[in-house]
């Protein structure tokens, strides 16, 4: 029996919540307001578009491309059946989300903000470039005057700066949690505090702002074992420290040294968990949790899974080691009660939960590694590579708390993402470098798509490298073997001599054998 959307209404138990929720809070909130939301921004010489009166829209591929859109002080000319979508955010993850909104029948239109050249250049949506979004005011005020119906925020960052708190405060439908519910990711201290309290399973932790201490407790657990900066830290925040001596590094780096600013200033030191990690999403609207399809991405940086963590070298939908039964496991013990427990702590939780698993070697049993608070990157790719329901309307539905009546319909193929990154990538890398052949890349086959994740125009009209991730070479196939050779023969035809991929993606499902998406 497939696991279906699992609802908390009824069954909240807020005894003794309030003391835990105004503290952990309050500490949370601390430490979280350092992070500017300009910090995201992606650097964009080209498409800068001015949201005047006369903005050209772009519609989706069932509408005329060329509509025009004009501002009436608060309301536009759309449809009232239709609804017009802003996307915060401006990478690979936003870019997909783009791409699936606006192969959306009920979306009329989509803004990107700030988007990026190859968002704009592909016509998956309209970009904003020159919209301020850590300005709430801002956003609201383009949101009235082009009667956008839903925000979807795409990063971490303006959630934990509650960009959502005022949105919704002024009326605004938009998908993404408070800054408060967005603390599950903002405070790793704040999210095993949790897990504790509603016996959600996960790594065994302690919390530490002083070096010698945190160095103590390392000493008596032994290696290899976990160090994490408490806030956000772009990604780079955790270390696997298989001697030591490395968690000592580690320890001082954050604690003594601040190389990660108010992000380090206390740090969870976490047992070391053998197993198989997966990536598992769910939509929430407060009471109700609806799980989308299984990914697996691949952290390392080198094939073989060797080198330090990025931000993900690319991944596959489904996880062939995710089945129905564990799927649900999940939900049972993980999701449900963390939607439960956030809304009991007086903060409910609307969005996606993005929860890392694993799934141990010697129990078989999935533990939660870490949660973020939006779609991950590159998983976000090879899921709305599948979805094929109207995003638009599941997270409006999201939005109103009406996920209870909500499916979902997803390919029955198998999709995979390879992503390009500049030379030198997770470390210092080289801006600017020329891309060429990106069209003609996608032109290899009718299921490849290239996702722009850190792309921009120079003074010749090339695309060139603004960041360390730049493409997510992505392709569907009716299994590993096939999507896998759609995606390595796009990339074959990209010329970028300053990038580097990973050869292997997609090894662990191979390893389960010749699969079929279901």
């Amino acid at each position: 029996m497939a696991c279906a959307a699992s609802s908390v209404k009824g069954s909240l138990n807020v005894g003794g919540a309030k003391a835990f929720s105004n503290n952990l809070f309050r500490d949370y909130l601390k430490s979280s307001v350092s992070y500017p939301v300009s910090e995201i921004s992606s650097p964009i010489r080209a498409q800068h578009v001015a949201y005047g009166s006369n903005l050209i829209v772009r519609g989706s591929k069932s509408r005329d491309f060329s509509s025009r859109l004009v501002s009436t002080n608060g309301s536009s000319k759309v449809s009232e059946e239709r609804v017009t979508v802003l996307v915060i955010g401006g990478g690979g993850r936003e870019h997909a989300l783009c791409y699936a909104l606006e192969r959306s029948p009920s979306c009329d239109a989509v803004f990107c903000a700030p988007g990026n050249s190859g968002i704009a250049q592909s016509g998956d949506a309209t970009c904003i470039p020159d919209l301020d979004i850590s300005n709430s005011d801002a956003v609201i005020s383009f949101c009235r005057n082009w009667g956008v119906g839903l925000v979807v925020v795409g990063p971490e960052a303006p959630l934990v700066a509650g960009l959502a708190n005022e949105l919704v405060k002024a009326g605004i439908p938009t998908f993404g949690p408070s800054s408060e519910a967005a603390a599950l990711e903002g405070s790793k201290d704040f999210m095993k505090k949790l897990c504790d309290k509603y016996h959600i399973p996960t790594a065994k932790y302690q919390s530490f702002t002083d070096p010698s201490d945190a160095k103590k407790y390392v000493e008596e657990q032994g290696a290899p074992i976990v160090v994490k900066a408490d806030g956000l830290a772009a990604g780079k925040g955790v270390v696997v420290a298989m001697t030591l001596e490395k968690a000592f590094e580690a320890i001082d780096s954050m604690l003594v040294d601040g190389s990660f600013g108010s992000a380090g200033s206390r740090v969870i030191i976490e047992e070391y968990l053998e197993g198989e990690e997966v990536s598992f999403f769910a939509l929430v609207d407060g009471e109700t949790a609806l799980p989308l399809e299984s990914a697996q991405d691949h952290k390392r940086v080198g094939d073989g899974d060797v080198g330090p963590n990025t931000g993900g070298m690319g991944a596959y939908s489904p996880a062939p080691i995710v089945t129905e039964k564990l799927k649900c496991k999940v939900m049972e013990s993980i999701i449900v009660p963390t939607v439960k427990g956030m809304a009991a702590e007086g903060c409910k939780f609307v969005g996606v939960l993005y929860a890392g698993i694993m799934i141990e070697k010697k129990s078989g049993l999935p533990k939660l590694i870490e949660y973020n608070v939006r779609f991950g990157d590159p998983e976000c790719q090879v899921l709305m590579m599948r979805l094929q329901s109207d995003l638009a309307q599941v997270l409006l539905a999201a939005c109103r708390g009406e996920l209870g009546s909500v499916s979902l319909t997803w390919s029955p193929e198998l999709a995979t993402v390879v992503v390009m990154a500049s030379e030198g990538y997770p470390g210092v890398y080289k801006k600017g470098t020329v891309i060429r052949n990106i069209d003609e890349a996608e032109q290899v086959s009718p299921a490849v798509k290239i996702f722009h994740a850190g792309t921009a125009l120079d003074r010749d009209g090339n695309f060139v490298a603004a960041g360390g991730r730049v493409l997510g070479v992505t392709a569907k196939g009716k299994d590993i073997e096939e999507a896998r050779a759609k995606a390595y023969d796009a990339l074959d035809v990209v010329d970028w001599p300053e990038g580097f991929f990973r050869h292997d993606i997609g090894w662990r499902a191979q390893k389960y054998g010749r699969m079929v998406a279901h």
